[in-house]
């Protein structure tokens, strides 16, 4: 009986800190956008490289006084890489596509936006507005490579929609940019 109890005293640290690394909540960030405010739940253990990549800009405040300079109904709106007047902020390197870490390009769900190179993503990501299979991960060739999803809307999906519908035309060389611009104002990690 006390060998019993030992061995079970003996394992309770370890118990106790299984369980609070298990139940420890995903990164959530906050976009507050002249729209309205959109949450982002991340993924870190499926796409640890971009989630760290993604957090590294928002504690860097690269996101505010961007804008969504790419909205396509129907499809997705895309942000993180030019202010107001269409400036296109410096990014840092490049990172690894993690397309193959089996989450799809479903509505709601937030990915790295990129060159046509698979590892050229950087400060730029998008958010899926419907299901777009045609981005995900098929093979590890330049054209199979996909989009790496990394995160999901938790609230302000409401406001996603909003800026889907915004008008857009083109400007400066680009399409499919909002006639009114849509800031991100502050993005904040908020757990």
């Amino acid at each position: 009986m006390l060998n019993t109890l030992i061995a079970l005293i003996a394992t309770m640290p370890f118990a106790l800190v299984i369980t609070s690394v298990a139940a420890q909540p995903n990164p959530r960030v906050k976009l507050t956008t002249n729209l309205g405010a959109i949450v982002i739940e991340l993924y870190p253990d499926k796409a640890p490289i971009t989630v760290k990549n993604f957090l590294d800009y928002v504690r860097s405040q690269h996101y505010e006084g961007t804008i969504f300079h790419r909205v396509m109904a129907g499809f997705m709106i895309q942000g993180g890489g030019f202010d107001a007047s269409l400036a296109e902020k410096s990014e840092r390197k490049s990172i690894k596509n993690e397309a193959d870490n089996g989450l799809k390009n479903t509505s709601g769900t937030v990915a790295m936006a990129r060159l046509p190179d698979p590892h050229s993503a950087s400060a730029q990501f998008f958010i899926n507005t419907v299901d777009n299979p045609a981005l995900d991960h098929k093979g590890k060739t330049d054209r199979d490579w996909g989009y790496a999803v990394f995160g999901i809307v938790v609230e302000g999906m409401d406001v996603v929609k909003r800026i889907e519908r915004t008008p857009t035309g083109r400007l400066r060389g680009m399409s499919d940019v909002p006639t009114k611009a849509i800031t991100i104002e502050k993005a904040e990690i908020i757990q």
